[in-house]
């Protein structure tokens, strides 16, 4: 990349301040997350799970069987080995005595499932998954040994997919290997549900995008309703549909591959009500002619969600919803200096439309950034939404610092090219100063959550990961879509300001919300650590200012500045490593004037036909604060709450909280606010994100 230089009092380096703070904010959101998985004891699940083994006497010598039982609430599901297009497998991480092993785990035979054309395999009544635990021959008569397994799983809706994990411990006393009746009954009808191994190999062979798969099948054996689950992954298209026909002592089932194959595929054939082989197929003939045989979605068996949700209207949904983030209090400052570069662009077509290109670019690759670390964190199992990235304290004293310095940079108390209203634009400093500006609108977009926004990221997460990202990069398209219309769209263009003096006073103007901004974040730093949040973020902002201003009088490059920051966050990322970790407590919230949230005291209340007003809310969220300034924190709204017995429930997602994290996916959300109302023994009602006084009295009416 060539950077413009700027001859005058040598102070240019047009991107240095911004590519390296910046790279070290995403490098740190990369590594400085690391995933944490634990159980919430006595949190609610989707899919509930629990573990049994066989005999807790067993021999020594024994392999003992462990169930690992699922039980997925109605309208929920998990996931078989080969969780197909979206979804995760169940993954076991034993901590198992010396000498003892653990087999692999052995499924039932799965269900079809289609949502928005991505094929699933699933499981949605009561299962169990069964693993083969051997025990050394050493162990002694009345020894007793613990076996325990950390799970993790998915638990998903035909919208939301929720990770879900547990901790399990068996005791076992070594002993003469006896098995209760009940115990025996139980394990031989979880056994029976498992698909039953081939003795022979089948052969398949690859035509363009066609397989053709031969499973060795008796000429007199009933066969209908079949359907081939591929355990080798990536290799068939899982949603295409597959044909049959038998010839012989052969059953033939025809599907899709994406490309060329050579090698064995394992996999499992369902066929009848839910029997299934096991069976593993390798490169050979197969024998042609043959009778029809009746396949899962020939005769509509393959069951599809009949959501009206689809991928290209969840992208509308991010796109829109991204256009709308535009109109948030958090964006204002960003389309100040937007109309700034577009007001310098003037006639000039050309640079107009590299300035709008060059700050889509910047939003768009930051939004994939953002999206792709929050799937990432998930699918390690960590329950994180949208904005995460603001409830971790280094992220949020690392924009404090960054917030700081492009308010002294507004103000004028140095310059970086492409940003300064007072400099003319280039085709460089412009597009490079344009593209970090894109940036900068992306990361201060993500505390604002906008109309139509939070259902298209929520269904994203259900989505395979290329889907999503296609969905965060509609969000990134929608906020950058007025200053690409702008243009492209002469007329549009022409409406904009002449350059003029008024761009330096404007410019200085834009500094104050970033100044309001950096103060915001000084205070959840506080909120987020302490008291010791708010001297070391106070400290931090001042040293960072001074320092600007030594820096300007000696004359020195800008890259002195980017130093400065990086040298800040290195101490504030020791000093903040050094304070005591804050534990989640919704026991604050009783100051925003509600019960804290309970999913078990929700019910309690539902229960005893008390009607609830349930919000989330964050320090961080702009939109948050704006409603309950608005609306839920007014005199009205109170009084009309009190007079109709309306219980308010405030659940506060400052701070990570699982708990949350798992109610706001039920809703197919991934971040706040979300807003609902309980009316007494009716169903819930999801209120718009941007709220009124009227419409919270109305609840009462």
């Amino acid at each position: 990349m060539t950077i413009a230089r700027k001859q005058k009092n040598n102070w240019s380096h047009p991107a240095a301040l911004w590519l390296g703070t910046l790279a070290l904010f995403f490098g740190i959101l990369v590594t400085g997350l690391t995933p944490a998985h634990a159980q919430i004891p006595g949190a609610p699940q989707n899919v509930r799970a629990s573990i049994e083994a066989e005999t807790t006497n067993p021999a020594p010598g024994d392999t003992v069987t462990v169930a690992i039982i699922m039980d997925p609430k109605p309208g929920w599901h998990d996931y078989w080995l080969n969780p197909g297009d979206a979804g995760t497998p169940l993954e076991l991480e034993w901590t198992l005595p010396e000498g003892v092993s653990a087999g692999p785990i052995r499924a039932p035979v799965p269900e079809t499932l289609i949502v928005s054309g991505f094929m699933n395999h699933i499981y949605k009544v009561k299962h169990a998954f069964l693993v083969d635990l051997k025990l050394p021959p050493k162990l002694q008569p009345r020894q007793q040994i613990d076996l325990k397994v950390d799970a993790r799983w998915s638990a998903c809706s035909d919208l939301v997919c929720v990770p879900e994990s547990g901790s399990f411990i068996i005791p076992l006393t070594i002993g003469d290997g006896s098995i209760a009746a009940e115990s025996r009954s139980r394990f031989d009808a979880w056994r029976a549900a498992l698909p039953v191994p081939l003795d022979r190999q089948g052969t398949y062979s690859i035509s363009g995008t066609r397989i053709s798969l031969a499973i060795p099948f008796p000429e007199g054996a009933a066969a209908d309703n079949v359907w081939f689950f591929p355990q080798t992954q990536n290799v068939f298209r899982y949603a295409a549909p597959q044909t049959a026909r038998r010839t012989g002592n052969w059953l033939i089932l025809t599907g899709a591959v994406d490309k060329g194959f050579d090698g064995r595929i394992d996999g499992l054939l369902r066929f009848g009500d839910g029997q299934g082989i096991e069976l593993r197929a390798v490169p050979g003939s197969v024998p042609g002619g043959g009778e029809a045989v009746s396949v899962l979605g020939a005769d509509d068996k393959v069951q599809s969600s009949d959501n009206p949700t689809n991928f290209i209207v969840i992208l509308a949904l991010s796109i829109l919803g991204g256009l709308l983030l535009n109109l948030m209090p958090c964006v204002f400052p960003i389309l100040g200096l937007k109309a700034i570069a577009i007001a310098k662009a003037g006639g000039d077509e050309g640079a107009a439309r590299r300035d709008a290109l060059a700050y889509t670019a910047g939003i768009l690759l930051s939004c994939l950034a953002l999206g792709g670390i929050m799937l990432g964190l998930r699918a390690a199992g960590q329950e994180v939404g949208w904005a995460f990235q603001l409830q971790d304290s280094f992220i949020v004293f690392v924009l404090l610092v960054l917030m700081v310095a492009v308010t002294a940079n507004l103000v004028g108390l140095f310059e970086i090219g492409g940003i300064g209203a007072g400099d003319r634009l280039t085709r460089q400093g412009g597009a490079v100063g344009s593209f970090w500006t894109g940036v900068l609108a992306a990361v201060v977009a993500t505390p604002c959550t906008g109309p139509f926004m939070a259902a298209a990221i929520g269904a994203a997460l259900l989505l395979p990961t290329a889907q999503a990202l296609s969905i965060f990069a509609g969000l990134g398209l929608g906020l950058a879509l007025p200053f690409l219309a702008i243009a492209y769209i002469p007329a549009l263009r022409s409406l904009m300001p002449r350059p003029g003096p008024w761009m330096v006073k404007f410019r200085q103007w834009m500094a104050l919300p970033m100044a309001l901004t950096a103060l915001a974040l000084l205070w959840l730093l506080g909120q987020l650590v302490g008291g010791a949040g708010w001297v070391l973020g106070a400290i931090a902002a001042t040293a960072m200012l001074a320092g600007i201003v030594i820096i300007k009088r000696q004359r020195a490059p800008v890259s002195a500045v980017l130093g400065l920051g990086i040298a800040l966050m290195f101490m504030g990322y020791l000093a903040l490593d050094r304070l005591p970790a804050t534990a989640v407590d919704q026991s604050n919230v009783a100051e925003l004037g509600g019960e804290a949230f309970s999913e078990a005291k929700l019910a309690q209340l539902r229960t005893e036909g008390k009607p609830v007003f349930l919000y989330f809310t964050a320090d961080w969220c702009v939109t948050c604060k704006v409603n309950e300034a608005a609306a839920i924190d007014r005199d009205e709204t109170k009084e009309a709450f009190e007079k109709a017995a309306i219980v308010t429930m405030v659940g506060d997602y400052t701070r990570r909280d699982p708990a949350i994290t798992r109610f706001l996916a039920k809703y197919g959300r991934s971040g706040v606010p979300l807003y609902i109302y309980y009316p007494p023994g009716g169903e819930e009602k999801i209120l718009p994100q941007i709220l009124t006084v009227s419409a919270l009295t109305a609840l009462a009416e």
